[in-house]
């Protein structure tokens, strides 16, 4: 059952997102060649408990760390290691937050050092097609409408969408109602809700859609050892129109980018 949100709950989501949005904005400025995974996860979770949040993914059905760091060909789940980051790699750094009684929860993907110009168009097409998927999220459609959007923008450039992981809604639990895939059918699924608030997370292969699971009953690579992308945005749908809660500004203010691909989707320009 989808759970919509009033408004006033939504401005707490928006609270416990943008703390997510403020930690990874952190992780950007530290995370480089020669940098463990575990001592980034060290710094986000100090970080979200020094600014009233609690790890949302920390002891999550068992997980062991506050954040999923997920290299190269892993696709979700990485388990934080000792193993210096390299240049060429990349990584999924997906973090969750509880705040104020809900759940903030959203991911990037970051280059190391200097990766293959393969690699950067992976990157390229996946965030984009989250901002595809984004704006299908609105009145009088369906859940795979967004799937459908994504599918068709990663499939069309020669990419892999991974059918075993999806999005799903958030709020007082991290995984509500609806699941929201990166795959489907216009038309199909449940039908949007005003002030509901959902993950939208494509995953999105170089290769094959398919994947598997290694021996720590975590970690999910890609099966063809090829690398993977992941972005992910909390989004409210209010007046019938996505509203971002979440923001990769903090990020793109650490490492000089500049981009104006939110801003469609905000009412208000963000104050960083």
């Amino acid at each position: 059952m989808i759970i919509p949100k009033t408004r006033e709950e939504i401005e707490l989501m928006r609270a416990s997102s943008l703390l997510v949005s403020k930690t990874l904005g952190m992780i950007a400025k530290e995370i480089k060649p020669g940098v463990t995974t575990l001592y980034l996860d060290k710094l986000a979770e100090e970080f979200i408990r020094d600014h009233g949040g609690v790890p949302a993914f920390l002891g999550l059905y068992g997980f062991p760390n506050s954040l999923c760091m997920s290299p190269n060909a892993q696709v979700v789940h990485g388990i934080p290691n000792n193993k210096p980051l390299e240049s060429g790699d990349v990584i999924s750094v997906d973090c969750g937050v509880l705040m104020n009684e809900f759940y903030g929860d959203h991911a990037y993907s970051f280059e190391i050092g200097e990766v293959s110009p393969e690699v950067k168009r992976l990157l390229k097409v996946t965030k984009e097609s989250l901002y595809v998927g984004i704006r299908e999220f609105r009145a009088g459609n369906r859940v795979e409408d967004v799937g459908n959007a994504i599918q068709r923008h990663c499939e069309s450039n020669g990419y892999g969408v991974v059918r075993e992981l999806v999005g799903h809604g958030l709020g007082r639990k991290m995984h509500e109602d609806p699941e929201m895939p990166n795959y489907g059918k216009k038309g199909r699924g449940k039908l949007f809700v005003e002030s509901m608030v959902v993950a939208i997370e494509p995953m999105i292969n170089m290769g094959t859609k398919n994947i598997k699971q290694l021996k720590d009953g975590w970690t999910i690579l890609t099966a063809d050892m090829k690398p993977s992308a992941h972005f992910e945005h909390n989004v409210a749908l209010i007046d019938g129109k996505p509203e971002l809660l979440s923001t990769f500004q903090y990020i793109y203010d650490a490492l000089g980018i500049v981009s104006d691909e939110e801003n469609e989707f905000r009412k208000l320009p963000l104050v960083i």
